[in-house]
């Protein structure tokens, strides 16, 4: 506790000294009765904006207290978790953890409307199978956890390994996930999609208010989340700060960027001049849409109203958010995010649930938005599953064709994103642990799977090593502890229904090598569900991960 009071002095002792990370006037966002204090819904001051977003997935301790046991965070009491496979990308070249590049071609859906019949063999979109597929970023915030000073583009503020009582746990940490958002299952603001016929984007970027080891959190803002659309005039639609936002911070309107399945685009996050402020930079999210010859951006710049939060009152300060990191080496990681990772591609997933009706209606109401939505799922999907013990609610669910109040073109299945009441599918019978992932390159009854080349840095570098990793044992009732290892952890989970959990697959070679991601056979696929191998003996909280391996993809 001595150690989280001196961290927290320290941070706030240095941020005062740090003029180039803040606006050069003293502004303060008090947080309003409305907004984005905690993305994981709990806030106790503040009503959120919208249900649980794909937040950060954050890792236990190997001490327990009241935000942590069984190594495992819990927000306000309940749990906080969520299913992130994911690909970290490593390289020692300076410049690499802070100028990254993406080229892909997204995946396109089935011509046919999903189906509720038989899991595994059902018609499937992509927004059953993820909310957001995302590429990730660590960035400075000296308020976030551990709350300690951070410089940006240094590797001295990479933790010390292992997080244990002497050795220096990091610099303030915030993390960076620029999210696709699938078309077919809008409004954005109290579901996932943009619209019914577009890929859309934004930046988001997640604090934790907490001291190191999750010894002291403020229970008004937890994980504050900062969030802008990918605008075609780079304009937020509304106050991204986590005490500002409102009702048009998460609407899209006629600027934010549209893409459509098949598109070919470049996804780019770099150290950026801040327009108009000489000497002052923060990160600039890019994408290029070589399909439409558009181009999107979103600056985390205090000039946007991207704000970083205190964690003694939740306050919030303009802030320019900075890569923290120099080089992508393995050590340089977020110290509280499940993931060991920086720079990565991941696919959210484990959240919808297909239906053939819903029952329990319930108001949803977001200051001017008012909406219905159900809490319980019925259906084969259900009927397959076992007990829903660790599960509270189904919510949010939704009829085929609600067009909520006119809002919306209208749902295209009936189904429910299990992520009001906890994150996520927490007895895995829905579509994302069937075989309905994309299996070619072309729609059929499933999606075509993504197409994504490997990261370049800004310079062309490629990165020299890779690790395949999943957060999803976190999620786990069968995943515990036994002395210095776990037991009933695995992917895909040990109680689900289908078997089943979706792979990477790295296709091609040298300069023309390509990731999918889902059910693909065309390439290899690393084993399959073994790519993520195990959780690692003596870490204090269940991660899966597989070997560091080297990449191959390179001129």
């Amino acid at each position: 506790m001595c150690f989280a009071l001196i961290a927290t002095s320290s941070a706030q002792a240095a941020l005062a000294r740090t003029v180039s990370a803040r606006s050069s006037h003293v502004v303060v966002y008090k947080p309003g009765k409305l907004g984005s204090l905690d993305c994981n819904g709990q806030s106790t001051i503040q009503k959120s904006l919208k249900p649980p977003l794909a937040c950060t997935d954050i890792r236990g301790f190997q001490t327990a207290n009241a935000n942590n046991w069984d190594g495992r965070f819990y927000d306000n009491g309940v749990y906080i978790g969520h299913d992130e496979p994911d690909v970290r990308f490593l390289s020692s070249t300076p410049g690499s953890a802070g100028n990254v590049a993406w080229t892909e071609t997204l995946g396109v859906d089935p011509s046919a409307m999903p189906t509720v019949k038989k899991p595994g063999s059902d018609v499937t979109h992509y927004f059953e199978l993820t909310p957001a597929p995302w590429f990730s970023m660590a960035v400075c915030d000296s308020l976030s956890y551990p709350q300690l000073p951070c410089t940006p583009n240094s590797d001295a503020n990479a933790p010390q390994m292992p997080f244990t009582s002497g050795l220096y746990p990091g610099g303030g940490s915030a993390f960076v996930e620029l999210q696709l958002y699938p078309p077919g299952e809008a409004p954005w603001v109290d579901s996932i999609s943009c619209n019914n016929k577009h890929w859309c984007a934004a930046l988001t970027i997640d604090s934790l208010e907490c001291t190191y080891g999750f010894v002291s959190c403020n229970p008004g803002c937890e994980e504050p989340v900062n969030l802008g659309w990918i605008q075609r005039n780079g304009v937020p639609t509304g106050p991204p700060s986590p005490q500002l936002a409102d009702l048009k911070t998460d609407t899209p309107n006629g600027e934010t960027l549209m893409m459509s399945g098949g598109d070919r685009i470049k996804v780019s996050l770099s150290d950026a001049p801040v327009p108009g402020e000489k000497g002052v930079k923060a990160l600039l999210a890019k994408i290029t849409d070589f399909t439409t010859g558009q181009t999107g951006f979103m600056q985390a710049s205090a000039k946007n109203g991207f704000a970083d939060t205190n964690m003694s009152d939740c306050s919030g300060t303009p802030y320019n958010f900075q890569p923290e990191y120099s080089t992508a080496a393995a050590g340089n990681i977020i110290p509280w995010a499940a993931l060991q990772t920086n720079i990565s591609t991941e696919f959210e997933t484990g959240h919808f649930e297909p239906c053939t009706s819903v029952t329990g209606p319930a108001p949803y109401e977001n200051g001017s938005f008012f909406d219905v939505f159900f809490t319980k799922c019925i259906g084969p999907y259900e009927n397959e599953g076992v007990a829903e013990g660790p599960e509270t609610s189904d919510a949010l669910c939704y009829p085929a064709g609600d067009t909520h109040f006119g809002t919306t073109a209208p749902n295209e299945v009936t189904g429910c994103q299990a992520n009001y009441f906890q994150n996520g599918d927490l007895d895995f019978d829905g579509t994302p642990y069937w075989p309905d992932w994309p299996d070619s390159l072309s729609p059929n009854t499933f999606p075509s799977t993504f197409l994504e080349s490997p990261p370049r840095t800004v310079r062309g570098d490629t990165y020299t090593d890779f690790q395949i990793q999943t957060d999803i044992a976190l999620s786990e009732s069968t995943c515990h502890p036994t002395g210095t290892s776990w037991t009933g952890c695995a992917a895909p989970p040990p109680n689900a229904p289908g078997k089943f959990y979706p792979y990477w697959t790295l296709t091609g070679s040298g300069s023309s090598c390509v990731w999918e991601f889902g059910n693909m056979t065309n390439g290899n696929d690393f084993g399959k569900d073994a790519q993520y191998g195990s959780v690692p003996k003596g870490l204090y909280y269940p991660e899966l991960e597989g070997p560091i391996q080297k990449n191959t993809c390179t001129d």
